[in-house]
């Protein structure tokens, strides 16, 4: 209890000293409550910090709101949040790092989550108390301390080239070859490709723009088939609806992620193609341009990643590769 006293008085100073005056102030209130004894009421003020809690999360989302966040980033940051904030039981300036750790851990074990999972969850709560640290409603984010998860690496599966082809010989609709070959050549996410307009393709240049996350455009670019096929698909169209891709039969809607999944996923099952889902695609363009000799930051801003080290995530570099290389170089 002298503890939390102790950080709240601190808390409140920190606007007007420097870490020096800091550092004296701890060493006064230490001598100050020597030999003092606290007695918590029972009176907690938890109305009272469910409040505080709650505004301090909707001032972080707002903020998070003008770095140019997306909406479904910030619903799980909330979400997020706030099932740590019921489950610790907590205002913000008494949530510790033990109270944190021990949360994940519980929380890991009684949803089965991977380390993976946990990992994200344990980084959007620094997030959020390193924004409080920064905003000076805390001392110090309870965090810091508490290191990056770490998970096994997982070699990520991707088509081979005759998966692909495959797929594609067996398409029984030109909407279906045009999406294969357009996930194929561009390596582009599902959710921007559902959002493409008949207009944003360029048949010129082969290039399209698309909409990646936080609403940050980007070109990606397709080969000749793609083009042909998705000229093909088009002019066997009898609506008028300006979506790229849209539903086979009236009223001929623009067709949606899980529209799309699951048509690949039937395909897959039909095929015995194993884990056949838009995002593979995305995984195989990023192995085959690295196994080419792309360079890396090329490889980068094609897919729209902000973090080099997302890019690498995706590429899984060939072990034949390695093996001639290892020859080349050193053997």
């Amino acid at each position: 209890m002298k503890q939390k006293i102790m950080i709240e008085i601190m808390q409140g100073m920190q606007r007007y000293l420097d870490n020096a005056g800091m550092e004296v102030l701890r060493g006064l209130l230490e001598t100050g409550f020597m030999g003092v004894d606290i007695i918590e009421s029972n009176s907690i003020y938890l109305s009272d910090d469910t409040s505080e809690n709650q505004r301090k999360l909707d001032l972080f989302i707002a903020a998070k709101r003008t770095e140019g966040c997306s909406v479904k980033s910030l619903k799980y940051y909330r979400t997020t949040i706030e099932t740590m904030f019921e489950t610790v039981g907590k205002g913000i300036k008494h949530i510790d790092t033990d109270d944190l750790r021990l949360y994940l851990i519980e929380y890991q074990g009684r949803k089965q989550l991977s380390k993976v999972t946990i990992d994200n969850i344990r980084r959007i709560l620094s997030s959020f108390f390193a924004w409080l640290e920064d905003e000076d409603y805390i001392l110090k984010s309870p965090v810091r301390r508490i290191h990056k998860v770490k998970s096994a690496s997982m070699i990520k599966e991707i088509y081979s080239d005759e998966d692909l082809e495959l797929m594609r010989d067996n398409c029984n609709e030109l909407r279906d070859l045009a999406i294969i070959d357009m996930l194929a050549s561009t390596g582009m996410r599902i959710g921007e490709m559902v959002l493409l307009n008949r207009e944003d393709i360029n048949f010129l240049e082969r290039e399209c723009v698309v909409f990646g996350k936080g609403s940050k455009e980007r070109i990606v670019y397709f080969d000749a088939r793609t083009k042909i096929h998705i000229q093909n698909y088009l002019q066997s169209r009898e609506d008028d609806n300006n979506a790229l891709f849209v539903s086979l039969k009236k009223p001929y809607n623009r067709m949606t992620i899980g529209g799309i999944e699951s048509r690949l996923r039937k395909m897959g099952e039909r095929l015995n193609i194993a884990k056949v889902h838009p995002h593979k695609f995305r995984r195989t363009l990023a192995t085959m341009a690295i196994d080419k000799g792309m360079p890396i930051e090329q490889l980068q801003k094609l897919l729209g990643h902000q973090r080099v080290d997302t890019t690498l995530h995706y590429a899984m570099v060939k072990q034949s590769n390695v093996k001639l290389a290892h020859k080349k170089y050193i053997g």
